[in-house]
C-alpha cells in the first residue's frame, strides 16, 4: 500500500496485517472488482449514472469480472430495476440520516447494509479491488469493507465538490471533509475524471492521496455524425440547476433571433430551474423558439445530438461532463466553459468552443460565428470527432482503469 494510505487512519488494516486477499482470480490471468456507486441507470432515468455502467462491457473484454451494487439511501424511493441497456446491478438500501446532515456518517450504515454480501462474494470469488464512485457514502464503506476483507479499494471522484463541502454547510459539512479525507488517504488510488478534479483532491488533502487522471469515454459507433438540420437548433444536455448556465443561452437566443429568426434550442433534462428559464425566455419573448423534452433516453440523446447544429452547456461547475464527449463524438461542436474540466479536452477553435463562465457576450458572439460559418463549424466538427477517437473512446477509459486495478492489486 503506498505511504499516504499509512496515515488515513481508522480507515487502514491494523498494524502487521497485509491488505492483499490470500487468494485470487487474479493469478488466473482476470480481475473480480466489486463496484459500489449511487450511479446506475435505471428503468426511468437511463442516462444517469450512464458513466458507470458503459465502460463495464470494455473491461470485461480484458477479463475484468465486475459484481455491481447500485445503492440508495433508505429514505429514497425504491429504486427500479436497471436499464435494459446497463450491466446488470444489485439495487440495496442503507440506513442513513435523512438529508445532508447525514452524509458523513452514511458510509458506516452502508457498510453495515453491505458486510454479509461482500463477505459471500469473496468466498464465492475472491475480490480483488474495491471501485468506490464518490468519497461519500460508497467510498467510506468501500474503506471499511477493504479493511474487513483485507482487499484494496479505490475511489472514483466525478465532480468537482470532492469533499461535500458546497453540498453540505456548517459543521456536518466540516464531517465529511474529515471522512472524505481520511477515505482518499485510505485508498490505493483516487481516480479524478480531470486533471482539475484530481487538483482538488490534492489540494483538500495536502498532496498526501495518490490520484490519477481517467477521463470519461464515449461509443463512437453509437454517437455518430448527421447532418446539419434544416434550421438552426442549439442543443442542451444536462440538469435544469443554476450551475448549468441555461439563462445564458436564453440571453443568447434573444439576442441572435433577429438574424437567425428560426433560430430553435432544444432542452434536454429536468430539474428545479425550469420554471425560472421559461419566465426568463416568455419576458425576452423567445418562449416559442424553446422546446423542453424533458428527460430523454440513451438512443434519442444520440439522435437529437446528430441533428442538431452546435452543443452548447455554457456549465460554470463541471468536473467534466459526459455531454461535451457525446456532442464531440457527433461530429459538433461543443461549447463549454474555461477553467472546467472539459477544458482539458477542447482546444478553442481547434475541435470546439471555450467562453468565461458567465460570459454572456462571448457567448453570443461565439455562437453568431459558428451560425454564420457553416464551413468552420463543420471542420472543427470533425476536429472534435476525431479528438475523441483517437483519446477518448470508452475502450480508452477501460484500459486506463485496467491499469489501475492491476496496480492496485499489486
Amino acid at each position: 500500500m503506498p505511504s499516504q494510505a499509512k496515515r488515513a487512519g481508522s480507515f487502514n488494516q491494523p498494524e502487521g496485517e497485509s491488505a492483499a486477499p490470500s487468494k485470487s482470480t487474479c493469478a488466473k490471468g482476470s480481475l473480480h472488482v466489486l463496484t459500489i456507486t449511487p450511479f446506475y441507470p435505471k428503468l426511468r432515468n437511463e442516462s444517469g449514472g450512464c458513466f458507470v455502467a458503459e465502460p463495464l462491457a470494455e473491461l470485461s473484454k480484458t477479463g475484468v469480472q465486475s459484481t455491481v451494487v447500485a445503492v440508495e439511501p433508505f429514505y429514497r424511493p425504491k429504486p427500479h430495476k436497471s436499464a435494459s441497456s446497463a450491466p446488470n446491478a444489485e439495487w440495496y438500501r442503507y440506513p442513513a440520516f435523512p438529508g445532508r446532515f447525514g452524509l458523513a456518517s452514511s458510509g458506516s450504515g452502508l457498510f453495515m447494509r453491505l458486510r454479509a454480501l461482500a463477505e459471500k462474494l469473496h468466498a464465492r470469488s475472491p475480490i480483488d479491488v474495491i471501485h468506490a464512485h464518490g468519497a461519500l457514502p460508497c467510498g467510506h464503506a468501500a474503506a471499511l469493507l477493504s479493511r474487513h476483507l483485507k482487499t484494496p479499494f479505490v475511489v472514483t471522484v466525478h465532480g468537482l465538490d470532492a469533499f461535500s463541502s458546497r453540498q453540505v454547510s456548517g459543521w456536518p459539512g466540516a464531517r465529511c471533509v474529515r471522512v472524505s479525507r481520511r477515505v482518499y488517504g485510505a485508498a490505493r488510488r483516487v481516480i479524478g475524471v480531470s486533471r482539475h478534479v484530481c487538483a482538488e483532491v490534492q489540494d483538500g488533502t495536502g498532496g498526501l492521496s495518490a490520484s490519477s487522471v481517467v477521463y470519461n469515454g464515449v461509443d463512437p459507433s453509437f454517437f455518430t455524425p448527421g447532418s446539419d438540420p434544416a434550421y438552426p437548433v442549439l442543443l442542451t444536455v444536462g440538469n435544469l440547476i443554476p450551475t448549468k448556465g441555461h439563462e445564458l443561452i436564453v440571453h443568447a437566443l434573444a439576442k441572435l433571433r433577429p438574424e437567425f429568426p428560426d433560430l430553435t434550442w432544444e432542452v434536454i433534462g429536468e430539474g428545479p430551474e425550469l420554471n425560472r428559464i421559461r419566465a426568463l425566455a416568455e419576458r425576452l419573448d423567445v418562449l416559442t423558439g424553446i422546446r423542453f423534452e424533458g428527460r430523454q433516453n440513451r438512443a434519442e440523446v444520440a439522435e437529437v445530438c446528430r441533428n442538431c447544429t452546435v452543443f452548447v452547456l455554457p456549465s460554470r461547475y463541471e468536473g467534466l461532463g459526459c455531454v461535451y464527449l457525446e456532442a464531440m463524438a457527433s461530429g459538433k461542436v461543443a461549447i463549454g466553459c474555461l477553467g472546467q474540466g472539459i477544458e482539458e479536452v477542447i482546444r478553442h477553435g481547434e475541435n470546439g468552443w471555450l467562453v468565461p463562465p458567465n460570459g454572456r457576450e462571448e457567448l453570443i458572439e461565439g455562437l453568431r460565428v459558428l451560425l454564420r460559418d457553416d464551413s468552420q463549424r463543420r471542420q472543427i466538427g470533425a476536429a472534435a470527432r476525431e479528438t475523441i477517437l483517437q483519446s477518448y473512446t470508452l475502450g480508452h477509459q477501460a484500459q486506463r482503469l485496467l491499469a489501475i486495478y492491476r496496480e492496485s492489486f499489486v
